[in-house]
């Protein structure tokens, strides 16, 4: 069978080529009956549109925006609260007439997503700023919007308030009385375990600005935390750190965590040691994900709002790809989102100690 084409199309309806491509492409421009003629005819002929490689071509635009990711999608999946923002942001993209594309790692030499997949522009989604992927967009000159990142001069930013959300959460465990707090971070993995001195070990911007609002409150109030740094996969490794602190002779009676994963995994770790929550110790995460409803007893944790993330950063990125290439960069937004303390059961005054199980 001859290759169908927009002219084989126009001559069995008897149009114009351009009648024929607008009816794919720019369907505002013919009658509903026109239309629905020249759709029929293509289906007929088993044509199902134009080549989108030639359409983005001749736009000048893919419609379709990048998500850059540190991780693997089973890793990323995995992760309840980065689904909720992909799924987020895949719908205010759809309110724009624009696609997502995940950029994941490359697995292999041949083909870097990040240098290689059509874009009109990305949202950069917590990676490090010496990322290779992140620098290859910055090559590519693609509009690009940052998300939990450092916030730079000329740059369009997505952030929350993650410096005074772990500020309110330490501040609500030193309300209720508590001075023996700890905190369960994430970190590079490089060095890991119960440590000392945390700082310069955090491998995310929002993973620093929790670790500081943290300190913050607690140094007003004359309190060192023990800190324990893990990373965030395997979910095996939080559980290891929260053990190791529920262990220590002078245990905590409280727990701040870097995500309600990390809480989760908290009070597993508790439960396992015979310890009681909120009565042996309290616990608050971060993020109030679906994890913080779904554990037992229900987890008091700062909420950001992910859809809100998810549109200003939709928002920001539509608004420099919609001003083109030339556009300042002084007018690229920086958003910061407010974040809230969400008091749940977890936590409670403290109660005299009373000594954890040891189990091999």
């Amino acid at each position: 069978m001859d290759k169908v084409t927009l002219k084989t199309i126009a001559d069995r309806v008897g149009v114009s080529r351009m009648t024929v491509s607008n009816a794919f492409a720019r369907p505002d421009q013919l009658s509903d009956a026109m239309r629905e003629r020249v759709l029929a005819v293509a289906d007929e002929l088993g044509y199902t549109g134009p080549d989108p490689a030639a359409r983005a071509l001749a736009r000048g635009a893919t419609g379709a925006v990048g998500v850059l990711l540190t991780d693997s999608l089973g890793i990323a999946f995995a992760d309840v609260f980065a689904t909720a923002f992909l799924a987020a942001v895949a719908d205010a993209l759809a309110d724009h007439g624009l696609a997502l594309t995940l950029l994941t790692p490359p697995r292999t030499a041949g083909v870097i997503p990040s240098r290689d997949v059509a874009l009109d522009g990305a949202i950069v989604y917590a990676c490090g700023p010496l990322s290779e992927d992140v620098g290859w967009l910055k090559r590519r000159r693609l509009p690009a919007v940052f998300v939990d990142q450092q916030p730079v001069a000329g740059g369009a930013h997505a952030n929350v308030d993650d410096h005074g959300g772990a500020r309110a959460a330490a501040q609500h465990l030193l309300d209720l009385g508590h001075r023996r707090i700890a905190i369960l971070t994430v970190g590079s993995g490089v060095l890991t375990g119960v440590v000392a001195d945390p700082w310069g070990q955090t491998i995310t911007y929002s993973a620093e600005q929790r670790l500081a609002g943290w300190f913050e409150a607690l140094s007003a109030a004359g309190v060192v935390p023990t800190v324990a740094v893990e990373p965030f996969r395997p979910d095996q490794a939080a559980y290891d750190g929260a053990r190791q602190l529920l262990e220590l002779t002078d245990r905590p009676t409280a727990l701040l965590c870097y995500s309600d994963a990390f809480a989760a995994s908290a009070m597993r770790a508790a439960a396992e040691l015979g310890l009681r929550v909120p009565d042996d110790v309290s616990v608050v995460g971060y993020d109030d994900s679906a994890v913080a409803v779904a554990v037992r007893p229900t987890l008091t944790t700062v909420r950001q709002d992910v859809n809100a993330k998810a549109r200003a950063a939709v928002h920001a990125l539509t608004s420099l790809i919609a001003a083109g290439p030339g556009v300042s960069s002084g007018n690229a937004e920086h958003v910061l989102l407010p974040t809230q303390l969400i008091v749940r059961d977890s936590t409670a005054p403290p109660k005299a100690p009373r000594v954890a199980r040891r189990n091999p």
